[in-house]
């Protein structure tokens, strides 16, 4: 696969004229099945094995049985073992709804709306074939693994005495992302791994087993995450990310199809549908933002390889960071 040789500007979209708002179909090749990932070129991810000088590794994932009470009416995460007593050994079996933890999404995650198209112009009847944007797809090519940097909103934000809310609708904002790059003198290079720290994580194991019940009701609802203008679309298209991710349960401020949002500015439409950039949700990047505060740095070696699950929608990243 040859990437294009000359990035299409963002005014340049959609690249399929006759398809929907924003979409980059056909960058990659018509039958392309990995998108931005395909930024992950050998000396990109070669380039990016110079940030490990601490050796300090970093887990990524949320326990898998948090929230204990997911949302949307998703299943409740099980365990069970299974005790063979003539061995004696152990199996166990687990269930659970990838989107109701730390998670990649899929290209087969989340279409166009109005479209009712995926990336690269697929439709829901073509997901009947496993080999068609499955996220098995990512795994066979070696993952996610490549340079990551951290913007820790969070952080920021109480340094700078806004009322930090991640349980609740809020925007974070292109110049207030802008502003936190330039402080911390962040580098952004073309194939990094964005994550983005809001607190959620933090926020939610501050409640009450009570309260955590009640999480998938709560008033006021929403969640803090990354504003859905053209300005931030703009930014991430033009910034070449491999992959985005946050530590809140939806990248862009939730919920997506909010009032708040124009229908067709999404995060969501635009990344997974239009430009095959993978989202990562719900990460907990409490350990690593105390990490690379201490350091003073922000950028890191992540390795992230999804389960390969033939035809997969969403996968648990499996994700550490090195420094």
């Amino acid at each position: 696969m040859m990437l294009p040789n000359n990035w299409p500007s963002f005014d340049a979209l959609p690249l399929d004229k006759s398809g929907p708002p924003g979409n980059a179909w056909g960058l990659f090749g018509a039958n392309d099945q990995l998108g931005m990932l395909n930024l992950l070129t050998p000396d990109v991810v070669a380039a990016a094995a110079t940030e490990i000088k601490q050796g300090i590794r970093i887990s990524l994932d949320y326990p898998l049985d948090k929230p204990s009470f997911p949302t949307n009416e998703r299943k409740i995460f099980q365990h069970r073992i299974v005790h063979h007593p003539s061995v004696p050994m152990n199996d166990d079996e687990v269930h659970l709804n990838t989107q109701s933890s730390t998670q990649w999404d899929g290209f087969r995650h989340f279409a166009y709306r109005h479209a009712q198209k995926f990336y690269n112009g697929h439709q829901q009847k073509d997901f009947e074939d496993k080999e068609v944007l499955g996220i098995d797809q990512w795994t066979q090519k070696g993952g996610i693994i490549g340079r990551g940097v951290l913007i820790d909103y969070a952080e920021w934000a109480e340094r700078n005495g806004k009322n930090l809310k991640p349980l609740q609708s809020g925007a974070v904002t292109i110049e207030e992302m802008k502003t936190i790059i330039a402080e911390q003198n962040i580098e952004i290079r073309p194939g990094d791994i964005l994550f983005i720290r809001v607190g959620f994580t933090a926020a939610y194991n501050a409640l009450s087993p009570s309260q955590q019940q009640e999480y998938p009701d709560r008033q006021p609802g929403g969640l803090l995450g990354l504003e859905a203008t053209q300005d931030s679309l703009r930014w991430l298209w033009e910034s070449r990310f491999a992959a985005v991710a946050s530590d809140s349960p939806s990248f862009e401020r939730g919920p997506v199809n909010g009032p708040f949002n124009h229908p067709d500015v999404s995060v969501h439409q635009w990344a997974l549908a239009g430009w095959g950039l993978p989202l990562g949700e719900m990460f907990d990047l409490e350990e690593l933002a105390h990490t690379a505060k201490s350091l003073g740095r922000y950028s890191f070696f992540l390795t992230s390889v999804p389960i390969k699950v033939p035809g997969g929608v969403a996968s648990p990243p499996n994700a550490v960071a090195i420094f």
